[in-house]
């Protein structure tokens, strides 16, 4: 908490860039009423109110501020493992009252005059990241990496660059308002924008804006090939979609590690994907690693290994300590047991959520292996979605095999404390609105948790 406001602290000092072509720092309209919000309406929406700390505010319906706006009726969202990392503060230059949320779709309510391509009515998706569509990475579909819809000066000269703006997740990626909320404001909604098909339901559409296109670059930009033997880290929807998609690009086997209070995980994957292995780290007996396992498997480990975690998670003391005093932002531990299990000259690919720097990294091995160590995420949606909705509509893939509840939006504060605590074996869930259609054949009926 004490990180974020003094990296806030420190933005204000030094001001942002000027390389935005949208508006910066919007992540409530209640902030700025007259500016931002519409008054003569109000919405529910899900705002961070400090670490572990969220509740359900009622604030002002966004309103249209620049020409290629659009405002969306959300008719549905979810939350997303690395929403937790908002949760727990470990995402810095969050603000009191920032709505949260970077996977949503919904109903087209207004547009300015600029939009095209689009009318009101229509249902939509939006990536999670908000591109220009006319800078160098957007003219090559590389959405997540846009020049000109984030100004944040401590992430450039964090990272020696930017990524593009994301919906919901701080003024560290730009500052936007996120969809865990009854209205949305997309900037450049005819580029941040997929129009949905009758015959693909919002319970699947939505997950194009996020989760499946994380997926899949995971599995394609880590180079899953034909005959390759793959071990993921982390059984939750991403790990478990990246198992589903290894298995499409070619892979003979694949081995899911998970454990701890997300054991239950595992055994969820192998109902739905049957052909998986698993490996509970939890149950491993004394003197045998995950990686010694994977090497027993399989000779001289996996071929591809994939990340699908986060680095927010020690699994020792040295680690745990270590983050708890600033010393480092991320465990090394998974990355650690990644690099050393594949084979040598074996491809290991990061999609879980690192925010900053790492002690203890097993750099030798990683030179004198051969290993590849690639950084999959921020994924770019735009090069993916087009396609992943085909796929889905083809039945090559399929989000309810991830979908375990369906929520109200009233009661996101209640399920971000399940969803954190791995209650109820929430896998992936999707919350509903007023403005969301009935559940579709197929889908999760409705849990409530309020009286």
């Amino acid at each position: 908490m004490a990180m974020s406001q003094s990296a806030n602290l420190a933005e204000k000092a030094m001001g942002h860039g000027d390389n935005a072509v949208t508006e910066q720092d919007m992540t409530n309209p209640a902030r700025d009423r007259a500016k931002y919000g519409d008054p003569s309406e109000t919405m529910k929406a899900l705002a961070w109110m400090g670490k572990n700390d969220v509740q359900m505010v009622e604030t002002n319906k966004p309103k249209i501020i620049e020409d290629r706006d659009v405002i969306l009726k959300v008719t549905g969202s979810t939350i997303c493992g690395s929403d937790l990392h908002l949760l727990h503060g470990a995402v810095v230059e969050l603000q009191k009252g920032d709505i949260l949320g970077h996977e949503f779709c919904g109903r087209v309510d207004s547009m300015g005059a600029g939009v095209k391509g689009l009318k009101e009515g229509d249902r939509v998706v939006a990536s999670f990241q908000i591109a220009c569509g006319e800078c160098m990475y957007c003219k090559k579909k590389l959405s997540s990496q846009c020049e000109r819809t984030n100004s944040n000066t401590i992430e450039n000269a964090m990272y020696g660059g930017r990524t593009a703006g994301m919906f919901g997740y701080s003024h560290f990626t730009g500052g936007f308002a996120g969809g865990q909320a009854e209205y949305v404001r997309v900037p450049m909604g005819d580029v941040n924008l997929l129009k949905l098909p009758d015959d693909v339901p919002d319970e699947k559409g939505l997950y194009l804006s996020d989760v499946l296109a994380t997926s899949w670059n995971c599995v394609v930009d880590t180079g899953v090939k034909e005959g390759d033997v793959v071990a993921i880290w982390g059984a939750g929807p991403i790990g478990e979609m990246a198992a589903e998609m290894s298995f499409t690009n070619g892979a003979s086997r694949v081995i899911m590690i998970d454990g701890g209070a997300a054991s239950w995980r595992l055994d969820f994957c192998k109902e739905k994907l049957p052909k998986i292995e698993v490996i509970n780290y939890t149950d491993l007996p004394r003197g045998t690693t995950v990686t010694s396992r994977l090497k027993e498997m399989e000779h001289g480990g996996p071929d591809v290994a994939l990340e699908c975690v986060a680095g927010e998670y020690a699994k020792g003391w040295a680690h745990y300590f270590e983050m708890l005093l600033g010393a480092e932002t991320d465990t090394s531990e998974i990355i650690n047991e990644m690099i050393t299990s594949v084979k040598n000259f074996g491809r290991c690919g990061i999609t879980g959520v690192y925010v900053g720097f790492t002690n203890h990294f097993n750099i030798g091995s990683l030179m004198e292996r051969g290993i590849r160590l690639i950084g999959n995420g921020q994924a770019p949606v735009h090069l993916y979605w087009e396609q992943l909705l085909q796929m889905i509509r083809e039945g090559k893939t399929d989000p309810y095999k991830m979908l375990t509840h369906r929520v109200k939006v009233e009661e996101m504060d209640i399920i971000y404390k399940k969803f954190d605590a791995r209650e109820d074996h929430m896998q992936k869930i999707f919350v509903q609105t007023r403005f969301s259609d009935p559940p579709a054949k197929g889908s999760p009926a409705l849990t409530t948790y309020k009286s």
